[in-house]
């Protein structure tokens, strides 16, 4: 946003230039020229002043007329300010004194590394997200169906606790390179980071939720280069709840990948579309199960202001090459002890994925979203083996109405096909919608009140009789999120 010089400088400006005027009606050279020395004096610091004020911004530690001001910045700021109000204008040279006090102060705060604000443009960020939510099948265990995140019914629970550390390029600073860092606990963790059926040693990882380093390399635009392990970008809702607009996740956050690690490039072609690239391990592996490597191809496309389009295709092979053994030939690290699969199924997952967001007022937002998945066992199935791919498809409508900043309104309804049982283990049709009241507390706290159908046209979800099944399930519950840092925009 524009950056406004204080009101107490404007004041400084309007009197350094209307001095002059008011030195035509001295009349003693003495006092002509004791004024004459103040102006020269005044037009120094204020020229100091604008010099600090501009390295604060340029630093980001200082946002003037921005909610998200660091406290001591503005304090040292308003010290300085306050000096120039208290300043005596005689030639003791008591003002110029306190002028360079209150600098003094301010150099020392803004240099001080806060526990948000490391050294330079680094910083630390805190978050924790949790909820309360009634099953009203009241299942065996308490044990929400079809549910990654809230996954428990009727108990105070932990979603997620999370530290990230962040320090992003800036080209226009001569820094090119960056590096990102999310540590992450609680239900969250568990369920989408780990899996022992995808990857050969889950405990490693799995409070890694995002370790890459970024460089962007002098190429045209800016090529940016990423390696490591990051949260996929299939599909349009985050891990972060904070930035979306539901507090529980669609199936298709659900279905599609949760994480790659891996290699991803990103070019700019013009100011309206960009590439993506991506050379991964698989989906939710930190390390592969196979030989092969799985890409990406993607653009994102902004065809107006207030519309963005992002296009993905993934292929992929996710089939094990081998299985895990307890007697190895010779020694190996722990959780790596394998026999070979011969032969090794081979069949190929293709992953469509597209979605779009229009921002149609600046209080009304509609994201559309659809995908198609499918995947077969062998590429090339010999007598005996099954070629028969497994698909789902489907998609999800969101609209959200921002009635002020502190609350908004959100609805969200889908449609996933699942045949073969890719999604839920089962053959069936599932829908559901969700509608969420959004109230900000306070910049940093937001409570979320929820209700959710899910349903489907098998009797698929689980109730207070574990010999009964039914074709819905009714949730409704509360989630608070809290975070901290100076990290800007979604997480």
């Amino acid at each position: 946003m524009a950056r406004r010089i204080p009101s107490p400088l404007l004041s400084l400006i309007a009197f350094v230039f209307l001095l002059p005027i008011q030195l035509k009606g001295q009349e003693t050279g003495d006092q002509v020229r004791q004024l004459k020395s103040e102006v020269d004096q005044l037009r120094a610091l204020v020229s100091d002043l604008q010099s600090r004020l501009a390295v604060v911004e340029k630093r980001d530690h200082v946002a003037l007329n921005d909610s998200r001001s660091g406290p001591e910045d503005a304090a040292a700021l308003s010290s300085a300010a306050a000096a120039l109000r208290r300043a005596d204008f005689t030639p003791t040279g008591k003002f110029v004194h306190e002028a360079t006090a209150a600098r003094s102060s301010a150099e020392e705060t803004t240099d001080t590394p806060t526990v948000t604000a490391l050294p330079g443009p680094a910083t630390l960020n805190y978050y924790l997200d949790t909820y309360f939510e009634n099953n009203f099948n009241n299942p065996p265990g308490r044990v929400n169906n079809l549910r990654s995140y809230d996954v428990l019914s009727r108990t105070f629970s932990i979603n997620q606790a999370a530290v990230v550390f962040a320090l992003d390029p800036d080209v226009s600073s001569g820094r090119r390179y960056g590096l990102r860092v999310d540590l992450q606990f609680g239900q969250a963790t568990e369920t989408l980071q780990g899996n022992p059926a995808n990857e050969p040693r889950p405990d490693i990882y799995r409070n890694i939720f995002q370790a890459y380093g970024t460089y962007v390399f002098p190429l045209g635009s800016g090529l940016n280069f990423d390696l490591g392990k990051w949260a996929s970008s299939l599909g349009s809702e985050g891990n972060y709840t904070k930035d979306q607009m539901n507090y529980t996740r669609s199936y298709y956050f659900y279905f599609l990948p949760f994480y790659h690690t891996g290699i991803r490039l990103h070019y700019n072609l013009t100011h309206k579309l960009g590439v993506n690239y991506w050379l991964v391990n698989g989906t939710n592996q930190s390390e592969p199960t196979n030989g092969y490597r799985d890409e990406l191809f993607g653009f994102i496309l902004q065809p107006a202001k207030k519309v963005s389009w992002t296009f993905n295709y993934y292929l992929g092979q996710e089939h094990r090459d081998t299985t895990p053994a307890i007697n190895c030939v010779v020694p190996v690290q722990p959780g790596l002890c394998v026999a070979p699969i011969s032969p090794a199924p081979n069949g190929k997952l293709h992953i469509f994925d597209t979605y779009a967001t229009w921002n149609a007022t600046p209080k009304l937002t509609l994201v559309g979203e659809a995908d198609y998945v499918i995947q077969r066992e062998w590429a090339n199935a010999e007598p005996g083996q099954s070629s028969a791919p497994s698909h789902s498809d489907g998609g999800a409508g969101y609209v959200q109405y921002q009635f002020s900043p502190r609350y908004s309104v959100a609805g969200r309804a889908e449609y996933l096909s699942d045949r073969g049982g890719m999604f839920s283990n089962a053959t069936q049709a599932l829908k559901e919608v969700t509608a969420t009241y959004r109230y900000n507390v306070v910049p940093t706290l937001a409570a979320f009140l929820e209700y959710r159908r899910d349903w489907s046209n098998q009797p698929y979800f689980a109730t207070d009789n574990p010999a009964v099944r039914s074709t819905h399930q009714d949730t409704a519950g509360i989630g608070l999120v809290w975070w901290y840092g100076q990290k800007e925009g979604a997480w």
